[in-house]
């Protein structure tokens, strides 16, 4: 990992980031930028050593924010469940505008998107230049068109300012802070029927948090001007008929699957780019899983297979 750099993260409270900053900040500068409305949300980034910077990224105000930076991490996003196109397009598009024009003297900048801004293709692995797409409209209804936003941003951004920077699509991420299997469990646990898309299986690439923590120098050595653009997941193929099937033999719940078009599309990732340049992922989606459950929930892995 990094070592003795100044490195800002924005979203360092959320389920990606906060592993990120809390590793990041055992041997370098973290600053942690926020609104820090919640006061537990600055205790918890203190307490990893990560300094809380007050900021905010649609009204643009940085004026606590140093411009001597190494790198620059951009979790931060906004995803209303109800459609909020100004709101969101401030914040994700704008926002980060704001961002890279305060820090364009940085070393490197790198954006966070999503797989979700791909047109699905049958279950076909998407690569970085297919189609994009509103992959994500069914259920958060501004999210797919308002990261495609912010990476057509951040390519102006980076060629403005002459800013080497990635913009890293990431797939599934989950681990000791959750994600959407961890989701799936919960409905589990409560008899909730999980959608899946009909046009199975339901192939989506998951990606552990300690392989998207292994990768964070690599993407920082990609930044480029222009913007070097990557795929960002794991290199297993599963799907969530696979994953649920198997916290089940972990934990004896049964997963029941509902077929609909009302949930996302399949959509796995080709991750061959990201694969030369830092290597193939190393914790194995039934691995991860299982630890996951260990962190979050020990107490269902006595019901199942996990007790053994």
């Amino acid at each position: 990992m990094l070592e003795d750099r100044t490195i800002l993260i924005t979203g360092a409270t959320g389920q990606v980031a906060f592993p990120i900053a809390r590793e990041l900040a055992r041997n370098n500068r973290v600053l942690a930028l926020g609104r820090f409305q919640k006061e537990e949300d600055r205790a918890r980034i203190e307490g990893v050593g990560a300094e809380a910077v007050v900021a905010d990224l649609v009204t643009g105000n940085f004026s606590s924010v140093p411009t001597k930076l190494d790198a620059v991490l951009h979790f931060a996003v906004a995803r209303s469940s109800q459609p909020d196109f100004d709101g969101d397009l401030a914040m994700n598009a704008e926002g980060v505008g704001l961002l890279m024009a305060h820090c364009k003297d940085a070393r490197a900048f790198l954006h966070c998107s999503t797989a979700g801004v791909y047109q699905a293709a049958e279950g076909e692995p998407r690569t970085e230049g297919d189609p994009l797409g509103d992959h994500h409209r069914v259920m958060m209804p501004t999210y797919s068109l308002a990261k495609i936003a912010a990476e057509a941003v951040v390519r102006f951004a980076a060629r403005h300012w002459k800013l080497p920077t990635t913009i890293a699509r990431l797939g599934v991420p989950y681990g000791d802070e959750g994600g959407w299997p961890w989701y799936h469990l919960m409905m589990m646990k409560s008899g909730v029927p999980i959608p899946v898309h009909p046009d199975g299986p339901n192939r989506f690439p998951l990606f552990h948090e300690d392989d998207y923590l292994r990768s964070i120098e690599g993407l920082l050595e990609m930044a480029s001007v222009p913007a070097t653009l990557v795929n960002w997941a794991g290199s297993e193929d599963t799907c969530i008929e696979e994953w649920c099937a198997y916290l089940g033999e972990l934990t004896g719940l049964e997963p029941k699957l509902t077929a609909g078009d009302q949930t996302l599309a399949p959509l796995p990732l080709d991750v061959s780019k990201l694969e030369a340049r830092v290597g193939p992922s190393q914790v194995s989606w039934r691995e991860g899983l299982r630890r996951m459950v260990e962190a979050r929930n020990p107490e269902l892995l006595a019901q199942g297979e996990g007790a053994s």
